[in-house]
This record gives C-alpha cells, structure tokens and sequence, in this order.
C-alpha cells in the first residue's frame, strides 16, 4: 500500500512546521516536490529549502515532478478544474510508481492547510482507483491564521459569523447574506473592487508568513487602489503571488 502524507507546511516559512510535520516528513520514502515552470521557481525553490531544513533521514529521497497546467481558458470552470485534478492524479501516480513502486511512504508539501481551499485531498482521491492508498492529513498554519496574525486582528466580532469565500463568487453573487465579515481567497482580479465601499475596511496581505510579506488595510475606498497597484508590482517582480483579505461591514 501507499500511504500518502498530506503535510501543511503554512506559508512555506520553515518556522511554520509543526513538530508533527517534521516527524512525519523524516518517515517519508519520498517527498514530492512540483515544479511550476522558470516563472513560479520560487515555489519549488522554498519547499526544497523546507526539506533541507527539517529532513534528518537520510534514506527520505526528494522526487520532482512537472505539474500540469490548468486550461484557464475552459469557459466550463469546473470541468476544467477536474481535467486538471485527473492530469494531476496520473502524473502522481506515474512519479510514485517509477520512485518506489506500489509500496511506501510518500509526503507532499500543501501550502497552508490541506483543509481549506486546497484540493490536493481531491487529487488524493484520485489515485486509489489504481493504487491501493492511504491519507493521512498533518495540519498546518493556513494562509487566513497568518494574515489575522500578521494585522494582530482577530477574524470575527463577539459572537458574530463570518464567511470565508472566493474572489469569483465575491464578484459574481455580491457579499454574503447575514454576515459582516467576509474572508477572500483565490483572487487574482481583485474582486473586492466590485464591493461597494462605504462603511467596509479591507486587511489585505501577500506572501504573509514570509520573508517578502506584504500587507496594507484601511477603508476599502481608500485602500483598493493601493492594493491593486502593489499587488501588480509584487507579481511581476516574483513572477507569482499568493493573497488573502479580510473585508469588515461596520
């Protein structure tokens, strides 16, 4: 049997790492790595910078493997994201296969926490149908703890709600009925744009956790455009970015 270790690594900041983690890494067989292409090498670059930290054993291998590209062109945005999930799932497959065959330990690194937003237990799912697999699930420090940690704010009210959504249904449905505070995540259009802004404050961050962290926050209508044009700067300064906020109705 495989058995796979969904580790959460945070925010890729070694410091980030649960003892649990780094116990569970050094067990591995192997622990997989993505690579993304020249312009998201910064991603590989930090995972291999967390295994040469933390793995104390010297008979866990390091296996690379090129992730497939989404058709981010797909109109149909689910049936896209599927194709991809599949895509995914058969270069897994094909890369524990030919490390260690059918039988083994094998990690992969899953920004933040394998809980929220992520899909690769998903793609896990994927593969049992040709292996014979297990999942176990170390959590991690996800990229919404670290942005309240880095503006020192707590994510809701006394005894108040909040939701916690995507840019595209942000943009597409309007701010969520019966709630004040809406946590955003996955938005590369700055969606909080299309929110009217009287009364709302935004607590943005980019790369929160890390050495680069970015972070503004202040009324929306004052705070928007300094997002929008920061948030341009760092991407192609990177050639990537990873961005959360927090928008509050008074």
């Amino acid at each position: 049997m495989i058995e796979l270790l969904l580790v959460g690594i945070g925010t890729g900041n070694p410091d980030h790492l649960t003892l649990q983690a780094i116990k569970a890494l050094n067990t591995a067989d192997i622990v997989l790595i993505p690579r993304k292409g020249d312009s998201k090498a910064d991603l590989a670059d930090l995972r291999r910078a967390i295994c040469a930290e933390v793995l104390t054993n010297p008979a866990t291998r390091i296996a690379e493997f090129d992730l497939p590209v989404r058709d981010s062109a797909n109109p149909d945005y689910q049936a896209g994201v599927d194709a991809w999930h599949d895509a995914i799932a058969h270069v897994w497959k094909d890369t524990i296969l030919a490390e260690i065959g059918p039988h083994g330990r094998v990690a992969l690194l899953v920004w933040g926490d394998p809980s929220l937003y992520d899909s690769t237990l998903r793609i896990a799912g994927r593969i049992a149908g040709d292996l014979a697999v297990s999942v176990r699930v170390i959590p991690g420090i996800t990229s919404l703890q670290a942005l309240t940690a880095a503006h020192a704010i707590p994510i809701n009210e006394i005894g108040a709600p909040f939701a916690v959504t995507t840019g595209r249904r942000l943009r597409d449905e309007g701010w969520p009925a019966g709630i004040d505070t809406v946590a955003v995540m996955l938005d590369g259009e700055c969606s909080f744009r299309t929110v009217p802004p009287a009364g709302v404050t935004i607590w943005w961050g980019a790369y929160v956790g890390m050495a680069d962290a970015i972070t503004l926050s202040g009324p929306l209508a004052e705070t928007a455009p300094r997002i929008v044009a920061t948030r341009a700067e760092a991407r192609a300064r990177h050639g990537w970015i990873m961005d959360i906020y927090i928008l509050r109705r008074a």
